[in-house]
Formats: structure tokens, sequence, C-alpha cells
């Protein structure tokens, strides 16, 4: 009886405190940015005031086009770093380790001011780029920057471990039957890490999709032309006092996330029939792991 209630107990904390940090705020946003309804939310959201809807269109379209750039980048660097300090030993590997998890250690803001203090006028390298005719600081390069640079180890700790599961002997055999590292990559790596690196790509979207310290410091939150969407749905809660506009652009934010999420799981359930989503299979063992031939 003891051990049922401990249980049941530790089931009901679990989803209590779940249930307290994520569904009800999450809930209380989606029903309070319907209530007035769908079109009048969406009017609050892209014609605030009766405003034309241009910064709005414009916010969208450089949230999207940030991510389409940022989430790539990063999940090139992840796989890169993550093979690295899984299959070579060399000075500086601790460091490197270390170093891919500095995003999460700094706040978003104190990364936005030291892009600025480097890129930006009067930075190391601001003065230079700017004579050149390149600006970083206050334009999408800044941006992508930015929202890349708080997003770094989200792949890089999901493939890592896989990679240290599944060791090297496939990449070893495949090396001796006479496979370049292109083939090996393609035909032997990739097929055993992808469950890791879709679970790494999707939370470097939603954490690129969802920034805003670092981009209220370096994007200049200049409406129609540098303004993401976070930077536009957070001057209508604090500038015009949109609640409603503002909680649909949350809701917006959260849809594109999901859309991601449900885009990896379908693909990952119409390939393998009958094999668990990636969610569960990033982790899987060895002995499970998918295998590919030459």
């Amino acid at each position: 009886m003891r051990r049922r209630f401990g249980r049941y107990g530790l089931r009901f904390a679990v989803l209590a405190y779940l249930a307290l940090l994520v569904l009800v705020p999450v809930g209380f946003i989606v029903g309070r940015a319907f209530a007035p309804g769908f079109v009048a939310a969406w009017h609050d959201l892209a014609n605030p005031g009766g405003a034309p809807s241009g910064p709005f269109v414009h916010a969208l379209v450089l949230t999207i086009l940030v991510a389409a750039i940022a989430v790539p980048l990063n999940a090139a660097f992840g796989v890169t770093v993550a093979l690295l300090l899984a299959r070579h030993r060399f000075p500086g590997a601790r460091v490197l380790d270390a170093a891919i998890d500095l995003p999460v250690a700094v706040s978003p803001v104190v990364v936005g001011l030291a892009l600025v203090l480097v890129y930006g006028k009067g930075g190391w390298f601001g003065n230079w780029l700017i004579g050149h005719g390149i600006q970083i600081i206050f334009s999408v390069p800044g941006i992508v920057m930015a929202s890349a640079f708080v997003a770094i180890p989200y792949v890089a700790r999901s493939v890592l471990p896989v990679l240290q599961e599944i060791g090297d002997d496939q990449e070893q055999a495949a090396e001796t039957l006479g496979a370049g590292p292109w083939q090996i990559f393609w035909r032997v790596t990739m097929p055993s890490i992808r469950w890791g690196l879709a679970y790494g790509v999707t939370l470097t979207t939603a954490r690129v999709l969802g920034e805003f310290g670092a981009l209220s410091v370096v994007a200049g939150n200049v409406s129609g032309h540098t303004q993401t969407l976070t930077l536009y749905v957070g001057g209508l809660f604090d500038q015009d006092f949109d609640t409603v506009g503002a909680d649909m652009g949350a809701v917006i934010l959260a849809a594109f996330t999901l859309i991601v999420l449900a885009v990896l799981s379908l693909s990952g359930s119409e390939k393998e029939k009958g094999v668990r989503s990636w969610r569960s299979r990033f982790t899987t063992s060895r002995s499970a792991s998918a295998t590919s031939s030459l």
C-alpha cells in the first residue's frame, strides 16, 4: 500500500509541477488569445490600432528567414563538434566541451552586448567592417549571429551521447572496406545519429524562434526593418498594451515549434513503420541503433 501510494504520489507531483509551470500558463495564453474570436485576435496582432499589416508581415518573414539560416548553421556546427569530441583526442578538447555550454551559462542580454562590443561601431572589428560597407549590428547578420549563438549547445549535446554510445566499430569497418570519409559519414554515421540530430534541430528551432533578450540588444527593434516576431509581440505588450495581439503572437510562435515537431515525427514514422519516434530513439542503445551497409 505504501509503495503504491508513493508511486502514484510521485507521478502526481511530477504532473502537478509540469502543469503549474507549462500547461496552465500556456493554456491561459491560448484561451485569452482566442477569447474575442480568431478574427478579432488576428486583427489585433496584424493591425494593432488599425495600423497597416506591413510591420507584422515583415517581422514574420524575418523570423522565418533567421531560423532558416541559423538552424542549419547550428546543425552543421553541432554535428562537427560532436564528431570531434567523440572520435578524436586533441589538446583543448575539454575546453571546447565546456565552451559549448557557454550560451546556456550566460544571459542572452550579455550575449547581445558582447556582439555589440565586438562587431558594433567602435568595437574590435566594427570600424573595419563598417569601413568596408558591412554592417553586422542592427541588421540581419547580427540577428542571425545572436540567434545562432544562444542555440549552439542543443545539436551538439543531442548528437554527442549517441556517437559515444554507438562507438566507431562500423565506421572502422567501412574504412577497412575502402569507403572515403564522406561515404562513411553519409552511409554509416548519419543514419545512426539522425534521431539525436532531429531532437537537437527541434530544440534549436524552438530556441531561435523564441529568442528575445539578445535580439533586443543587437537588432535595434526597428519596425519593418530589424524587428522579429518576438520583438514585435513584445512591443505589442509593452508599448501598445495590446494583450490580445501579444497572446496571439505567442500562440503563433508556439505553433511554429509544434509544426517542426510534427514534421519530424511524421517523417520518421513514414520511413520506419512500427519504430518508436525520434523523441525516444535518440537515446537508444547501440544494439538497437539503426545500421546501414555500404
